[in-house]
């Protein structure tokens, strides 16, 4: 919930909802790629991407085709059953962001998503954000430190200390 002000998404104020409609709204909504992963240790790679369809009702194998394509989109297809352990960063990021695009969700929030990335794993996953993005006309809010990074950005705006200081187009 935001300190003052309001946050409105596609004609919805999200912080006037109850936690139950934030969490369908989010659920509908909402793609999120964290910096950590935050992939189940003890999920597949297509278990951890059919996850978030199965709380939006989707049936198994209908889920599992879904989180292959995408496995597939994001270049892990030979990765389907390795766990997390199983898979370098940039993999595990991978799937990470396989998750967040499977439900073709209208806004994409990451974190830091190449935080933890080699700089040429860094141009992949920035690559593979953009165009995913770009193709299913989708909105992408990033948060980053990394001036790289910002430079994939159609909009980037510097805040410091909670303030705005400028936005570059």
């Amino acid at each position: 919930k935001p300190t003052r002000g309001s946050v409105c998404i596609n004609g919805q104020a999200v912080d006037k909802m109850n936690e139950r409609k934030l969490a369908q709204f989010r659920q509908k909504n909402l793609g999120f790629v964290f910096q950590a992963y935050n992939l189940l240790p003890s999920l597949t790679a297509l278990d951890n991407v059919a996850l978030p369809l199965t709380f939006m009702g989707y049936g198994r194998k209908k889920r599992e085709r879904r989180a292959l394509e995408m496995l597939t989109l994001v270049g892990l297809k030979t990765h389907v059953k390795h766990k997390p352990t199983q898979m370098s960063g940039g993999q595990q990021q991978r799937v990470g962001i396989a998750r967040a695009f499977a439900a073709n969700p209208p806004v994409i929030l990451a974190d830091e998503p190449t935080g933890n990335l080699d700089t040429k794993t860094t141009a992949e996953v920035m690559k593979l954000i953009v165009s995913t993005v770009r193709e299913n006309c989708q909105t992408l809010i990033l948060v980053t430190h990394d001036i790289g990074v910002a430079s994939y950005a159609d909009r980037v705006i510097h805040i410091s200390d909670g303030n705005i200081i400028r936005t570059e187009i």
